[in-house]
């Protein structure tokens, strides 16, 4: 009886998961980019400070850990300066010299859940290359009165001095090598631009 009932609760454990990792990638893969407001969606895969590589699987819209020879993939470096993610139903196509992945986003301030949508603000890009593909990284900001004194890069710089060189020297060696190339950064109408660019697929 009490295996009768160990597999009972099993089944609607594993019932329930499929059902709630169904719905989420159902909303994930529904979430437009833009919103009336001009503020524009990003899921977090990454939460700021932490080092577990998670990502969006681009055809399953499901959130999952990378892995490197069976192992979960952690970063050898410090954790990230931002938290991390991807811009729902946007593309950067390797016909294009993209990396065929969604367009990445760095969202700064304090940590947000893994998995949740934000609403964020774009204020600039860095421009990298990745192995040679085109693999930018918009800059974003929360949507609260703390950041309304920031809507550029050229603001980012004057309000918080440091965070752009921060942000470059991350990016620069969190892979280890010289795999990372900064090509230089970017206004909000280039980070726009960009953006426009992976959603006209």
């Amino acid at each position: 009886m009490r295996y009768l009932l160990l597999f009972v609760s099993c089944s609607i454990f594993l019932l329930i998961r499929c059902h709630t990792t169904s719905n989420a990638s159902l909303v994930y893969s529904t979430t437009p980019p833009f919103n009336l407001d001009s503020t524009v969606n990003m899921i977090i895969e990454i939460p700021a400070g932490t080092t577990a590589k998670y990502e969006m699987n681009k055809r399953a819209y499901s959130l999952q850990i990378d892995s490197i020879n069976g192992q979960p993939r952690f970063i050898d470096y410090l954790g990230y300066p931002g938290n991390y993610g991807m811009i729902p139903n946007t593309l950067l196509p390797k016909s294009r010299g993209g990396d065929g992945d969604p367009l990445d986003v760095l969202l700064l301030g304090a940590a947000k859940q893994r998995g949740s949508i934000q609403k964020v603000i774009i204020i600039g890009v860095l421009e990298l290359l990745d192995n040679g593909e085109q693999d930018d990284k918009l800059i974003a900001i929360p949507v609260q009165s703390k950041w309304s004194k920031i809507s550029t890069i050229a603001d980012l710089d004057e309000h918080y001095p440091g965070v752009k060189t921060i942000i470059a020297t991350f990016f620069e060696n969190y892979k280890g090598g010289k795999q990372m190339e900064i090509k230089g950064w970017g206004n909000v109408k280039k980070a726009m631009l960009i953006l426009q660019q992976s959603t006209s697929q």
